[in-house]
C-alpha cells in the first residue's frame, strides 16, 4: 500500500490553487452561459490572479530570498515552485486573451462596443475629446523622470502610461516619463450607453498635450504588483490600531513582484521602466488585450444589458421567520437553519436591528471579520450602544484587503461607547458568531447567531453560506467563554460543546475521522470546504480511505490530497463546484458520529486550524441535519457546475447524465422560490413549513 507520508501523495498548494483559477477561467468559454457572466468570470479570474502575484508569488520570493529549500508536504522548493507558476501562467495567457477576444466580438452582435479610440466614428471622438479636456487632463499627473525628477512612488496594482518623448527644439533630445492614471477615473469610458473605451486609449491619443513642446515617439500602459502582505510586530505595539495604520501604508511600498504591460511596447521604454522596478524578466507579461480585466464589473453591471446574465435569484424569507412576530420568539420556538443565498440574510441583520432597539436586551457581543462599506449590522451596533446596552465588538483588523474598512468601523464603534476589541496576539479572529442577553421574567435568556459566513449583506447575496439560530444553553455557556477569553486574560482555552481552534477543532476533525476508520466499509466521510491543506487531516482521510471508508471531498479551490491512488484514496472523491454563486460553506459529515453534521467558520488548512481563532458548531435539530445532508447530496450528484480531480491532479469537467442535467445552484434556487410560492397561497403555512424542513426531497 502507498506511504501515506510519501511526498509524491501530495499536490502543491499553489499549483492546486493555479487549476482553481483555471476553473474560474475556463467558466467564459461556457456557450450557454449568457455573455456578460462569461465576462464576469473573466473578471474574477483577473482579480484572483491579482491576490494571488501579490500574496502567494511574493511570499514565494521572499523564501527563496531567505535560502528556506522546502516548506510543504510536497517538498517542492520555493524556485521550482516559481518556474512552475511562471510556466503556467505564461501558456495560460494565451486562453485569457482570446477568451476575451471571443467575448469582445459577441457583445458586438448585441450592439454592445467595447473599442479603442481610433474605431470610434467623428462624432464620438468629438465626445471622447471633450471628456479629455473636462474630466481626464485636469487629474491626470504628467510625470517627468531625469536627474532632478526622481522615479515617483508607484501604488499597487496602479495604471499608468510611460512615454518616449523627442524635444521639438531639440529633436536628437529625448525624454522619459509617464502619465499616471488616477483611480477615480473609470476604467472604460461609456461613449454612448452601448459604446465602452478603455481610458488608456483616449490619454494615449492626448499624451503630446499633457507635455507640450514635445512629440510622442511612443507610448505604453503598464500595471504594476507589488508585495501586499504585512508583516505586523504585534508584541511591540502597545496601540495596535496605530501599528495596523503604519502597516498599511507600508504595504503601498512593497517590493514590485510583477509587471503586466501591452505586447510589443518599445524595447527602451521597457528598459526605462525595469532600469527603476528590477522586475524578473519571467515576472513580465505582455498583453495584446486591455490591462486589469478586474474592472470589467463596470460593463458588467449596466443595467441596459442585464438580460446578458444570469437570471438573479430575489432571496427569500421563509418559514419560521415569515410571521409577524419579534424574531427572539421566533428563535425561542426552535433552531432554525439558513442557507445563504437562496434564503435571505435580512433576517441576520433584522436580528441585529430588533437588539438595538429592545429594552429587554442588555448586551450584544459579535465578531466583525468583513463587513460591506454600508453595514446596516453595524449601524445597528452603534444605536445599541447610544442606547445604553452593552456592545462589545471584536473587529478583525488583520482581515486582509479589508483593514482599512475595519479600521474606520472600530473607531465608530468606539466613539459610540461600544467596547471594541482589536484581536488576541499572534491569532486573526475568524469565527462568525453573535450573542444576544436578554432579561426575560427575572431572568437571562441568550440568543445566538453561528455561521460559516462573514456579516456582510452584500456578499451573502453571492456567496452560499450556513447560518444557524439557536438558544440552546450549551452555545450559551460556549459564546460566553469565548468571548471572554477575547476580552479577557483566560488559561481556559477549551469550549465544551462547540469547537474552538487552534486547540479544538483539529483534534476534533481527526477524531471523527479515525471512528469512521475503525468502521470501515460501514463509514462515509462529506466534507464541504473552500480548501484542503493541513497535512494531518490528508493523512487520516488517507487512512480511513485504506480501511474502507467512502469519502466524498466538496473542495472549491486549494486541494493537496490526491485521491483514487491505489492502496491509498481509492477510496476518495473530490469535487469542486465552480458556477453562478460562490461556494464558501464549510460543513462536516460523519456517518457513524453523534451529531452526524457540523458547520464551522474554518477551512482544513494549518493557517485556520492552527493560527485562527474559529468555531465548529455541531447541528443536533434532526431535521436541520436533513436539511444539510439533502444539499450536501444534491451538490455530490451536480453534473453542471463540478469538476472531478483525478489522481494526477488535473480536473475534469464533470459530464454525468446528459439527459439529467443537475445544476444544484439553480435547483435550490427553483426550490426555494416553490417554498416561497406555497408560503403565499397557503396562509396558515403549514405545507411551506414542511417544505422548508426537508429541502427539496420531497419535490
Amino acid at each position: 500500500m502507498s506511504n501515506v507520508n510519501d511526498p509524491k501523495n501530495f499536490i502543491n498548494r499553489e499549483l492546486s490553487w493555479l487549476r482553481f483559477n483555471s476553473r474560474v477561467l475556463s467558466e467564459s468559454t461556457k456557450k450557454d452561459l449568457p455573455l456578460l457572466e462569461r465576462l464576469k468570470f473573466l473578471a474574477i479570474y483577473t482579480t484572483n490572479l491579482d491576490e494571488f502575484y501579490m500574496i502567494r508569488v511574493a511570499g514565494l520570493k521572499q523564501l527563496f530570498a531567505a535560502g528556506v529549500i522546502v516548506t510543504g508536504s510536497d517538498e517542492i522548493t520555493s524556485l521550482d515552485q516559481l518556474r512552475e507558476i511562471r510556466s503556467y501562467l505564461s501558456s495560460e495567457k494565451n486562453t485569457l486573451q482570446n477568451n476575451y477576444k471571443n467575448i469582445i466580438e459577441k457583445l458586438k452582435e448585441e450592439s454592445l462596443f467595447v473599442i479603442n479610440y481610433d474605431e470610434l466614428t467623428k462624432e464620438h471622438k468629438k465626445t471622447a475629446d471633450d471628456y479629455f479636456f473636462s474630466n481626464i487632463l485636469p487629474v491626470s499627473v504628467p510625470v517627468a523622470v531625469n536627474s532632478t525628477h526622481p522615479f515617483p512612488h508607484l501604488n499597487n496594482l496602479s495604471f499608468s502610461l510611460a512615454v518616449k518623448l523627442q524635444d521639438e527644439q531639440e529633436p536628437e533630445n529625448f525624454k522619459y516619463g509617464m502619465i499616471r492614471i488616477p483611480r477615480v477615473l473609470p476604467r472604460f469610458y461609456k461613449v454612448f450607453d452601448n459604446t465602452y473605451i478603455p481610458i488608456e486609449s483616449i490619454v494615449k491619443r492626448h499624451a503630446q498635450e499633457i507635455f507640450p513642446g514635445y512629440k510622442l515617439i511612443t507610448s505604453t500602459t503598464f500595471r504594476i504588483t507589488r508585495n501586499a502582505d504585512m508583516i505586523i510586530e504585534e508584541e511591540e505595539a502597545d496601540d495596535f490600531m496605530m501599528i495596523m495604520e503604519q502597516g498599511l501604508k507600508l504595504r503601498r511600498r512593497g517590493a514590485f513582484v510583477r509587471l503586466e504591460i501591452e505586447e510589443n511596447a518599445d524595447e527602451d521604454l521597457m528598459k526605462f521602466l525595469n532600469s527603476h522596478m528590477q522586475i524578473f524578466s519571467k515576472d513580465i507579461y505582455e498583453y495584446k488585450i486591455p490591462l486589469n480585466l478586474g474592472a470589467l464589473w463596470q460593463i458588467i453591471n449596466n443595467k441596459d444589458f442585464s438580460y446578458l446574465t444570469l437570471q438573479p435569484h430575489s432571496p427569500k424569507i421563509l418559514p419560521p421567520f415569515n410571521k409577524n412576530e419579534s424574531i427572539f420568539k421566533t428563535i425561542s420556538k426552535q433552531d432554525s437553519l439558513l442557507l445563504h443565498p437562496y434564503e435571505s440574510f435580512d433576517i441576520i441583520t433584522k436580528l441585529f436591528k430588533e437588539a438595538s432597539k429592545d429594552s429587554k436586551v442588555i448586551s450584544i457581543r459579535t465578531a466583525l471579520y468583513r463587513v460591506e462599506k454600508n453595514s446596516q449590522i453595524i449601524k445597528a451596533l452603534i444605536d445599541a450602544a447610544h442606547d445604553g446596552k452593552q456592545v462589545t465588538v471584536m473587529v478583525e483588523l488583520k482581515a486582509r484587503f479589508d483593514e482599512e474598512n475595519n479600521l474606520h468601523w472600530a473607531k465608530s464603534l468606539e466613539q459610540a461607547g461600544a467596547h471594541v476589541i482589536y484581536g488576541i496576539t499572534g491569532f486573526k479572529i475568524h469565527a462568525k458568531v453573535t450573542q444576544i442577553i436578554r432579561q426575560e421574567e427575572g431572568v437571562l435568556k441568550f440568543y445566538m447567531h453561528l455561521g460559516t459566513g462573514n456579516y456582510n449583506a452584500s456578499t451573502a447575496k453571492i456567496y452560499t453560506d450556513v447560518s444557524l439560530l439557536t438558544c440552546r444553553d450549551t452555545f450559551a455557556k460556549d459564546t460566553t467563554t469565548f468571548f471572554h477569553i477575547l476580552s479577557g486574560f483566560s488559561k481556559n482555552k477549551k469550549l465544551l460543546d462547540l469547537k474552538m481552534s487552534p486547540t479544538q477543532i483539529k483534534p476534533k476533525l481527526i477524531s471523527l475521522i479515525n471512528a469512521e476508520a475503525k468502521a470501515g466499509k460501514n463509514g462515509y466521510i462529506i466534507l464541504k470546504i473552500n480548501a484542503l491543506v493541513d497535512v494531518a487531516i490528508i493523512k487520516a482521510l488517507y487512512n480511513a480511505s485504506k480501511a474502507g471508508v467512502k469519502i466524498d471531498l466538496i473542495v472549491r479551490g486549494i486541494c493537496c490530497l490526491r485521491p483514487n491512488v491505489k492502496g491509498l484514496s481509492e477510496n476518495i472523491k473530490v469535487k469542486s463546484i465552480i458556477g453562478k454563486y460562490l461556494e464558501h460553506s464549510r460543513i462536516f459529515y460523519f456517518k457513524n458520529a453523534e451529531p452526524i453534521l457540523f458547520i464551522a467558520s474554518a477551512d482544513c488548512m494549518p493557517r485556520n486550524l492552527e493560527r485562527r481563532l474559529e468555531l465548529m458548531t455541531p447541528i443536533y435539530e434532526k431535521s436541520l441535519q436533513g436539511k444539510l445532508f439533502e444539499m450536501l447530496q444534491l451538490q455530490i450528484t451536480d453534473n453542471r457546475l463540478s469538476w472531478d480531480l483525478n489522481s494526477g491532479g488535473e480536473y475534469e469537467k464533470n459530464e454525468g447524465n446528459k439527459e439529467k442535467a443537475i445544476n444544484n445552484h439553480a435547483i435550490l434556487e427553483e426550490y426555494i422560490n416553490k417554498i416561497y410560492k406555497t408560503m403565499k397561497k397557503d396562509t396558515t403555512s403549514s405545507k411551506a413549513e414542511y417544505l422548508a424542513k426537508k429541502l427539496f426531497k420531497e419535490s
